[in-house]
């Protein structure tokens, strides 16, 4: 089972990259500082040809007959060229061989003493949800058992199903509560399945569709956070309620057990599972992105939940697992002699008897150059992974009674390597390690045995021919002096002759960082075809720990943004390429980076994918799930960072008057986490303009814009066939 901390997956999210209020000494908190540094680059914001922002919120109307109207044409007129491109079907076959091929490595969490795995081929298009014997998955003829067919499923029901994992009750994970998607989307229907039956369970729990949470305290008890109608929704479109939810009980009728704000990002109930067993009922309230009040609520003798009990933690850190008695803590702020991106523990008993954490313990403590990443709790080890410059290493540590000692895990070095799938009642664990050249490993390990040596699992084929590329990193000075480090991944043989097809990704915010990896479909659809990839590690990420990621919040974004041109010019000094041949991508806040880009430097790049993008930033925070991500990006409503926002929001400053590279816009109807209406109003605004530009917008597909394995093989080669039309083929 993949690390879970005390809350499902959909709440994690929202408050796993947590900030501090801690400021590198370079970063400036001044807004006099902010405006003109923003000034360097865009000059006042106007309407142009009597154009107001208001004339596009019709825009915004998801399933609007004159949008969808608008899209269909945009979408068309899109499609019909690129396709018309011989390299599609070659792209596209590429593309969905590599997606569909059995050669793929079926990553699976262990529970209740079998190997759990979901699985898309050309046959199960939806997907199945597996299961087989430890000794059969390790071998080279793997014999599964269905659990759940979703084709089958969405067939049956008539229903575009589209599956977003399951909650199952340990400690034999029998019972388990399934979450369907209409389309993708991040809201979910939720309802009970028995794996043993391999049925739905009548007359078992279900919620209807919405965004929120859902956990298991026993058998027949859940607690649950979803839309319960009027005031119990915050204004980010994530529940303000908590809920005791008994078997048999109308939905309705369950006890509300605690509330939060309307101001809130969303509270978060969840249980917490002892090593002895215990099951404690745990509240996460999200004041804003990274600023979070934990909470214990108590059972009492008779089943009831007592009052709530705060737990005396920073706002910026997160809860994670108890192992051996000990709760797990990562700082995002500086804490009782701790530093922002320490680990450490302290023992829950304690907490639990009097209220206060008397004594804190150290787990990890990272240099300048060193980040933690994810961790797993494993019946006897808690596995850690961490980078340095944005290299991968794994060690395990362990809990005496008194301090924490801990070893290193062997695998390749100078790539990724990362914790997969643990569990807290078992021994076995996954682990990978990869790089951009070198396919993904997967490593079992038993961490009951004193000799912690992984043993290679599975391995993916290799998609493409490496033997005549490297990778390389290297680092770029950005406006502020900072040293901003990115990879290059090229063939051994490239001239510096500036006419490099180069594709340069980035993302930049939310703590997120982005590491080595090995794709595919990258490799085929653009490494094969003579192109340059390009991975920069921009501030606003966390690749250096937290500082790294708060030296971009709000007003300081600017720094992300100077880090990636930084790059991008790097790339140009060096003769790797030229402006005519460099190209950007980015999706979500990646999609802001690329707009950005875009409006600020067209001159730097001839080709931007922005994809789901967030790109009116006076109006995010009033769309979706936007008011989630003002802790990131700031109010627009505030005075001072209003007035950064305008400066920076790519919506607002497209100009009739300047040259833009045709970019090329991709979003999805059902994405009801950013809106589509973003990409479809800065579509309308170049249009008007008299701007070129491609545009596609896929009607299923939610925040990946893409339901299935056919629609992201189209999406990938329409991409490819964008960027070699841009970027390779003489223009």
């Amino acid at each position: 089972m993949t690390f879970k901390p005390l809350l499902t997956a959909t709440a994690m999210a929202l408050v796993l990259a947590a900030c501090s209020d801690t400021k590198d000494p370079q970063v400036s908190d001044t807004s006099e500082t902010i405006a003109s540094m923003a000034d360097d680059y865009v000059s006042v914001v106007y309407d142009t040809d009597g154009q107001r922002d208001e004339d596009h919120l019709w825009l915004e109307e998801v399933e609007g007959d004159a949008a969808l109207t608008t899209v269909k044409a945009w979408n068309k007129r899109s499609l019909d060229r690129l396709k018309a491109d011989p390299r599609y079907d070659t792209l596209y076959n590429d593309a969905l061989e590599i997606l569909q091929s059995k050669d793929r490595i079926a990553y699976v969490s262990y529970r209740g003493g079998a190997a759990h795995n979901f699985w898309q081929d050309e046959t199960n298009v939806r997907g199945v949800w597996r299961k087989t014997t430890m000794d059969s998955y390790l071998s080279d003829n793997t014999e599964w058992e269905t659990v759940l067919d979703f084709d089958k499923l969405a067939e049956a029901e008539d229903k575009n199903w589209v599956y977003k994992g399951n909650n199952c009750l340990s400690p034999d994970f029998t019972m388990c509560m399934i979450n369907l998607s209409d389309g993708g989307k991040d809201a979910v229907v939720r309802r009970e399945f028995n794996t043993e039956t391999g049925e739905f369970v009548k007359d078992g729990f279900v919620t209807p569709e919405s965004k929120g949470t859902i956990d298991w305290v026993d058998a027949d008890t859940m607690v649950v956070a979803v839309d319960f109608g009027e005031g119990t929704m915050t204004d980010s479109g994530y529940p303000s309620t908590a809920r005791l939810w008994t078997r048999g009980q109308a939905l309705e009728d369950s006890i509300e057990i605690g509330r939060g704000n309307k101001t809130d990002v969303g509270y978060w109930p969840g249980v917490m599972e002892l090593s002895d067993g215990r099951r404690e009922i745990m509240v996460s309230q999200s004041e804003t992105f990274y600023d979070t009040n934990s909470f214990w609520f108590p059972r009492n003798a008779d089943g009831s939940v007592g009052d709530a009990v705060k737990i005396p933690v920073p706002t910026k850190s997160n809860l994670g697992s108890e192992f051996k008695g000990q709760m797990l803590l990562s700082l995002n702020e500086d804490w009782r002699g701790y530093k922002s991106g320490d680990l450490v523990s302290f023992a829950w008993d304690d907490f639990a008897e009097n209220g206060e954490i008397d004594t804190l313990h150290l787990v990890y403590s990272p240099d300048a150059k060193s980040s933690m990443g994810g961790y797993g709790v494993t019946k006897d080890k808690v596995l850690l992974a961490t980078t340095t410059d944005v290299k991968g290493s794994v060690r395990a540590y362990d809990w005496d009674g008194k301090t924490w000692t801990s070893k290193p895990i062997s695998l390749p070095a100078n790539g990724a390597a990362g914790v997969g799938g643990t569990n807290s009642k078992e021994s076995i664990a996954f682990l990978s390690a990869e790089d951009f050249l070198t396919p993904d490993t997967l490593y079992t390990i038993d961490t009951s045995q004193a000799d912690l040596t992984p043993v290679a699992a599975k391995s993916l084929p290799d998609w493409f021919d490496a033997s005549n590329m490297v990778s390389e990193q290297k680092f770029a000075t950005s406006k502020d002096g900072t040293q901003v480090p990115y990879f290059v991944v090229r063939a051994k043989d490239t001239v510096m002759n500036g006419k490099n097809p180069t594709l340069l990704y980035g993302y930049g915010g939310f703590e997120i960082s982005l590491n080595p990896s090995y794709s595919a479909t990258r490799g085929k659809l653009w490494l094969e075809n003579g192109g340059v990839y390009v991975l920069a590690n921009i501030r606003g990420g966390g690749e250096y720990g937290p500082n790294w990621h708060q030296a971009g919040l709000k007003t300081e974004r600017q720094r992300i943004y100077d880090d990636f041109i930084a790059v991008g010019e790097d790339l140009i000094e060096t003769g790797l390429t030229s402006s005519d041949h460099l190209g950007i991508e980015g999706g979500s806040n990646g999609g802001l980076l690329t707009g950005v880009m875009t409006t600020q430097r067209p001159d730097l790049f001839g080709a931007a994918i922005i994809a789901v993008p967030l790109l009116d930033m006076q109006r995010f925070h009033t769309l979706l799930a936007g008011a989630s991500w003002m802790g990131e990006f700031g109010n627009p409503e505030d005075p001072v960072e209003g007035k950064f926002l305008r400066r920076i929001s790519p919506y607002h400053n497209i100009r009739p008057d300047v040259d833009y590279p045709e970019v090329f816009l991709i979003t999805s109807t059902k994405d009801d986490r950013v809106h589509p209406g973003h990409a479809r109003k800065f579509a309308k605004r170049m249009e008007d303009q008299g701007h070129d530009f491609l545009y596609y917008e896929n009607i299923d597909g939610g925040h990946s814009a893409a339901a299935n394995l056919k629609e992201t093989a189209n999406r990938l080669a329409l991409q490819h066939v964008y960027l070699l039309q841009k970027l390779a083929d003489d223009q």
